[in-house]
Order: structure tokens, then C-alpha cells, then sequence
């Protein structure tokens, strides 16, 4: 589900530009406030939205220029932009730069941490498929059972699915809380946790604020979870931080809406997320997959004995 946050930022149209001989040997200090000026206008943030621009720092990936990082906030919610500025300080773009030697999504699957994340599906299997979550998002309902469905069906032994909170507490009340509880559910047991994640959105229309808590009581005593160990857990948060990573690592990728989804790296969003086509890029992936490891085993591996020629 889109947030207000996001019906603001309207995306700057990557640029091409040639790029400058001489490196940025050190971070150009900048008028911040002419800087949000012009991003505000440039983007149409109103004035809900609040800013925070950090210093430019030299660009990692593209040292001829200063990484600018941008930090919107609206009613809770938060989106991180990059920009790159010139040594100067006086030009910015925005864009995507790709290393043609490294995966075109690198920069995302360096940011994307799937380990101690609830998952299903083979895993040595070529392709992942990570999807932010909020359990009372519509949207997430709807795409939740469409992938246990299909992927297992589809794509037996070549798809791992994972699950990352991502609850939108601005507009959804008891998100955050089924986040926390979900994690609890997950330290005893990945099985429960499914089968957690399956009824929570079969009920969701049934569900609200008032009547949580019961219903999930009733639920984890019908599914044989520790009832007495879940509501200790739950009382104390003691999952809070663990909602609050994947949350965080949400906002580094840009995520602003429920469901987003990451195929080995690759954002999807909206139609690009529906079956008909995401069938199609997993089948893609999956081609794309086995030919990098043809090529790679060609380039690396001997030819067999019986084929060299004497």
C-alpha cells in the first residue's frame, strides 16, 4: 500500500552525464537550506515534508563525484534518496550506475540481509525472492496467497521465498504489534511461524486493535505454539529490534509501500508484482541464472581429460 510519503516524491528521470577527469578528492561543503530549496521544488515535497540532508561524502562507486544523501520524513513513515553533486557543489543528479562486471542490482543485494529471516522454499535454489510485509496490508493479503500457491507449485526447488516486516504503523494500527508477535512465533518454531503468517492473513478482515490479542491466543493454543512463552515474549518487545532491522533496511532500499518485492535484487512494485508477469521474470531469472553458471564453470573449469587432444 502506497504511503502520503510517497505520492510526494515524485522521482527525478535518471541523467546521463559525462563524467569529470579529475576525482573528488574530499567532500564539498554546501548551503543545505539552498539545497532543500531547490530539491523541494524539484520534487514536490510540500512543506509536511520534513528534510535532513547529510554532508556530501566522496562517492564510493563513482569517486569523480560526492554522494549526497537526502532523508524525507511524513507522519512516520521515511524515505532515503541519493544524489550525486558535482566537486563544485553547484550540479546534482540522480540515477542508477550499474558495474558491468558485477550483478545490475549489486547495490541493492548488498543492503538486503536475509539471514534469521523466516523463509520456505529450497535453500540452494537460484533465486530469492524477498518481500517487505505488513500483515494488515490489503495488498499484502492478496500477494501473500498468491505466492504460497503458486511458487512452491511453479518453481519446486528454484525459489526461496523470505519474509521481512516492513508494518506501516502510520495507517495501519495493529501492524507492528503482529510483527513483533510473528518474530515470537518464529524463535520457536519457522513451521509456526508459516502457518502464523497463512491464518493472519486469511483472518485479516476479522482482526482489529481491540480483539487481537484474543484471537491470537485462540490461534497459538488451536496451533500447539507455547501460549504462556508467546505472551512473555510479546509483553517485553523482545522482538522489537528485530522488526526494527528489517524496517531499517527497508528505508535504505527505498521501500515506501507494502508489498515490495526484491528477485534477486530486482524492485518490484505494483504490476510488476502481479503472477502473470512475475512468473515470467522468475522464469527469466532462472534462465539467466543457469547460463552465468555455463559460463562460469566454461571459464573455470579444465576440459575433461578425455577431450584433450594429444
Amino acid at each position: 500500500m502506497k504511503t502520503a510519503l510517497s505520492l510526494f516524491a515524485t522521482l527525478l528521470a535518471s541523467c546521463s552525464i559525462g563524467l569529470a577527469q579529475k576525482p573528488a578528492d574530499k567532500a564539498t561543503s554546501i548551503d543545505k537550506a539552498k539545497v532543500e530549496s531547490y530539491l523541494r521544488r524539484l520534487e514536490a515535497w510540500p512543506s509536511i515534508i520534513t528534510v535532513k540532508i547529510d554532508d556530501p561524502k566522496p562517492a564510493a562507486d563513482m569517486p569523480e563525484f560526492n554522494e549526497l544523501d537526502v532523508h524525507l520524513s511524513y507522519n512516520q513513515q521515511h524515505l532515503d534518496q541519493t544524489y550525486y553533486m558535482s566537486p563544485d557543489g553547484q550540479k546534482i543528479f540522480k540515477g542508477d550506475i550499474y558495474d558491468l562486471n558485477s550483478s545490475p542490482f549489486q547495490a541493492n543485494l548488498d543492503k538486503i540481509k536475509t539471514d534469521k529471516q523466516p523463509a520456505y522454499g529450497a535453500a540452494d535454489a537460484p533465486v530469492s525472492l524477498v518481500v517487505f510485509g505488513d500483515f494488515e496490508c490489503p495488498y499484502c493479503k492478496e500477494e501473500a496467497g498468491t505466492l504460497r500457491q503458486n511458487i512452491p507449485a511453479t518453481f519446486p526447488g528454484k525459489v526461496r521465498v523470505y519474509f521481512l516486516d516492513f508494518p506501516l504503523e502510520s495507517i495501519h494500527p495493529w501492524a507492528r504489534e503482529a510483527a513483533i508477535a510473528g518474530r515470537c512465533i518464529y524463535r520457536q518454531s519457522e513451521d509456526a511461524f508459516w502457518k502464523y503468517h497463512d491464518w493472519i492473513y486469511e483472518h485479516q478482515t476479522e482482526i482489529n486493535p481491540d480483539n487481537y490479542n484474543a484471537k491470537l491466543t485462540e490461534w497459538a493454543q488451536s496451533a500447539g505454539v507455547d501460549a504462556v512463552q508467546l505472551g512473555r515474549c510479546i509483553d517485553s518487545k523482545a522482538t522489537g529490534d528485530e522488526v526494527n532491522r528489517t524496517e531499517a533496511m527497508g528505508h535504505a532500499l527505498g521501500v515506501d509501500g507494502t508489498p515490495t518485492l526484491y528477485l534477486n535484487g530486482r524492485k518490484l512494485m505494483d504490476q510488476y508484482a502481479q503472477w502473470g508477469t512475475l512468473q515470467q521474470l522468475i522464469a527469466l531469472e532462472i534462465d539467466q541464472q543457469a547460463k552465468l553458471k555455463e559460463d562460469e564453470e566454461k571459464c573455470c573449469t579444465l576440459p575433461s581429460p578425455s577431450i584433450i587432444k594429444k
